[in-house]
């Protein structure tokens, strides 16, 4: 049985929850997100509290019970607080300005990347080496980011490149003569 599913997930002040068949819509302070709950997988409201379910005692069953339950929780921090993540830029001449829906980034390249932000994600520049993306969606959020850093991810000779705040490279010993 999934340990996981067993949590029951709460609703905090403001969160509304509309379950239809199948489909789940949680809206919040910060928006609105839905999900399609796999059929093997039933979810109960009662007052504030969402409760998950297998339908039959099959071990796919248990797992997708316990992956709807993170996916909603998750759906539920994202509208009550939202997702934030900080990236940093290390090397000589990286730079990253946000204008409007563009993320204008200076990577070393022969030109600048210009990187659209999709909807529901703001990016903020707070200096010309930090990047902040925020959204409600922490998928959403994870991907944009995983998107950003693919343009230069952290190299382990010099350490250049662009990481996730706090993150440690592994750094590599130069070639010796």
């Amino acid at each position: 049985m999934s340990r996981i599913a067993n949590q029951p997930v709460e609703l905090p002040s403001g969160v509304e929850v509309t379950l239809n068949g199948q489909q789940i819509n949680v809206k919040g302070g910060k928006g609105v997100l839905a999900h399609d709950i796999h059929q093997s997988v039933e979810v109960t409201q009662a007052d504030n509290v969402l409760t998950f379910a297998a339908r039959s005692k099959d071990k796919q069953a248990n797992a997708l019970a316990g992956t709807t339950r993170a996916l909603v929780n998750n759906m539920v921090t994202g509208v009550s607080q939202g997702f934030e993540r900080k990236m940093e830029l290390v090397g000589v001449g990286y730079r990253a300005q946000a204008k409007g829906q563009i993320l204008d980034l200076t990577l070393g390249l022969s030109h600048p990347v210009n990187y659209a932000i999709p909807q529901g994600i703001t990016i903020e520049t707070p200096s010309q080496t930090e990047i902040l993306v925020r959204g409600v969606d922490k998928q959403l959020v994870g991907q944009v980011c995983a998107e950003i850093r693919a343009w230069r991810p952290p190299e382990p000779y010099k350490g250049k490149g662009i990481r996730f705040a706090g993150e440690h490279i592994v750094r590599k010993e130069a070639k010796k003569k």
